[in-house]
């Protein structure tokens, strides 16, 4: 057994399952920021990630993923190169489909965008999630299966449905504050590898107890 821990520059973090892959490597694109860690599943392709769960994705608005975050198969995300006009007779975008109608593609400059979408850390995307453009969602939250994501997720909410809804927060305000306080996904990631197991099954009073000297 290595006694390194894991590399958040490795592609295919598992051996032998190459359905897995580490985002951080694979993204190439600069509206795609993708913290250490975190993971994408799917066993048909997953590398094809940036082209095939990111979608409309024109800009500038970015994608914006933290650290340790799980993304269950088919989870997608929809940005704003989506939106259509709605002022109108016809939502029909005209001008992209080519010849003399361009000349009005004036009418598809400057439509209303909720900017950037913001993943916090530690979050776990169930399969076929779907995000539309301009969401933020918080530290340690959980979308349910097959939730289309339509408005803000809080702190270690968890989501569910469509529109997803809040089903409830994993803790209480006070406990989210201590949570949020800790950080664990900022501890340098030796201090980070010697408490896995307090990380994933202790308490709050453990977690803060084996927090790197300075931690508020």
């Amino acid at each position: 057994m290595s006694s390194a821990p894991a590399d958040p520059n490795v592609l295919h973090p598992m051996p032998g399952q190459p359905r897995v892959v580490q985002l951080k490597p694979l993204v190439k694109s600069e509206l795609i920021e993708v913290g250490d860690y975190s993971y994408y599943d799917d066993p048909d392709d997953a590398t094809a990630f940036e082209t095939r769960n990111v979608l409309y994705h024109y800009g500038p608005e970015k994608l914006v993923i933290g650290k340790f975050c799980a993304l269950g198969t088919g989870v997608r995300f929809i940005m704003n190169g989506a939106n259509h006009r709605m002022d109108g007779p016809s939502t029909f975008p005209f001008p992209t489909m080519g010849g003399s109608w361009t000349e009005h593609f004036d009418l598809l400059t400057g439509l209303p965008g909720r900017g950037d979408t913001v993943v916090g850390n530690d979050v776990w995307f169930g399969y076929n999630s779907m995000v539309m453009p301009g969401v933020r969602i918080g530290h340690g939250a959980i979308i349910g299966a097959g939730s289309v994501v339509t408005a803000d997720v809080p702190d270690y909410g968890i989501v569910g449905g469509n529109p997803a809804r809040l089903i409830r927060t994993r803790y209480d305000e006070e406990t989210v504050a201590r949570l949020l306080a800790v950080a664990w996904w900022d501890w340098p990631t030796d201090h980070l590898t010697r408490h896995i197991r307090t990380i994933m099954s202790g308490s709050v009073d453990a977690l803060e107890a084996a927090a790197p000297e300075g931690t508020p």
